[in-house]
């Protein structure tokens, strides 16, 4: 099966929901729709299985042009945030009930209700009610719902967004294993980065209704094609400088220079906009051919064996990440320093001209 949108717009009186989309879902992937809240994420869901028509272009399954078609005509399931279980019936009867609206024999419900909460791990739990499981087994529930179902289109609209952190972790390093054995395709929504990263498959990166690079997610992350793209893929955000490139020289704006070595060598003379991710930047760690910004500590905040500091430099924020434990006085003076090889370019139209190289 593949699903294909060709040039789908979805506008709504002076709002514009997609923006002229273009991709092909192929039977067995994963792809990850990754961008801020707003960005067109679901109504691109909601334009893949049916549940929205499109202003404008067309959406195909197996080549038929199935745009318009009500959802309930369609292979599809959805997940959302929400717990949207049936709280009086047991889980087995959660699982159950999109079997027993296609009225199902019993043997067969009954063998593929349990196949799929073994799959779940929601085995012991098929004789309690919602109410009497923690928010991550209700939320494997409702993707056991979703997956017995067997629609060849499964959609996920950030499922984990509601629990906490523990449940997160575990059921994202979970998922990628579910999504396999299936064979459907998914579509799983995220604002996180880490996620996407975590997840693997393919990703587009939305914003503002577009879908601005499809592919992937490593190479996505790697190759930003753009400097929104590359804003969109760090998590903490991307740190930004301008800078310009003049007679073997780079002049950073707010006054800090250094020779045009590593990446900077090959480019053309001319003003570049630099991106680099939390873990690119360093404090004070005195290498040799790093460029050296001096700048002053803001905030220190440890999470577990990674420090993350906060600095300020001639009025623009930037973050570091650190391996292990380190203690940073607000108001204290360090030195930033950045591998010339380890960064994004980006001419002043946000398009890529060199990343590192071994990404």
């Amino acid at each position: 099966m593949t699903v294909e949108l060709r040039d789908v717009s979805s506008v709504r009186g002076a709002e514009v929901h997609l923006s002229d989309i273009s991709l092909s879902l192929e039977r067995g992937t994963l792809n990850v729709l990754l961008g801020p809240t707003l960005s067109g994420k679901t109504s691109l869901m909601r334009a893949m299985a049916g549940l929205d028509a499109p202003t404008t272009g067309r959406v195909l399954v197996d080549g038929r042009d199935v745009t318009g078609i009500d959802v309930r005509k369609r292979s599809v399931a959805m997940v959302y945030q929400q717990f949207i279980n049936y709280p009086s019936l047991t889980i087995f009867e959660n699982i159950a009930s999109p079997l027993r609206v296609q009225r199902r024999p019993n043997e067969e419900i009954d063998r593929r209700v349990r196949e799929t909460a073994r799959l779940l791990r929601l085995e012991p739990y098929l004789g309690r009610t919602p109410l009497a499981l923690s928010g991550g087994q209700q939320q494997r529930t409702a993707i056991a719902r979703a997956l017995v179902k067997g629609a060849d289109l499964v959609l996920l609209d950030e499922p984990l967004a509601n629990l906490d952190y523990k449940l997160r972790e575990e059921l994202r390093a979970e998922l990628p294993r579910i999504f396999e054995i299936s064979g459907a395709i998914f579509v799983y929504a995220t604002t996180e980065p880490s996620e996407a990263l975590l997840l693997g498959g393919r990703t587009i990166c939305m914003s503002e209704g577009r879908a601005l690079q499809i592919g992937d997610t490593p190479t996505v992350y790697h190759r930003p094609e753009t400097l929104r793209v590359a804003e969109l893929f760090s998590d903490p955000p991307l740190n930004t400088v301008a800078m310009e490139k003049r007679n073997g020289a780079v002049a950073y704006h707010g006054g800090d220079s250094a020779p045009a070595n590593g990446l900077y060598a090959a480019l053309p003379d001319g003003p570049y906009n630099i991106g680099f991710r939390a873990h690119q930047l360093a404090v004070a760690n005195g290498a040799t051919g790093h460029h050296v910004f001096p700048a002053t500590v803001a905030l220190t905040e440890i999470a577990g064996s990674e420090s993350f500091v906060h600095l300020q430099r001639n009025g623009t924020n930037w973050v570091a990440v650190l391996p292990g434990v380190h203690e940073f006085p607000p108001g204290q003076a360090v030195e930033a320093t950045l591998d010339p090889d380890d960064l994004f370019i980006f001419d002043p139209e946000g398009r890529l001209v060199a990343a590192p190289r071994g990404g």
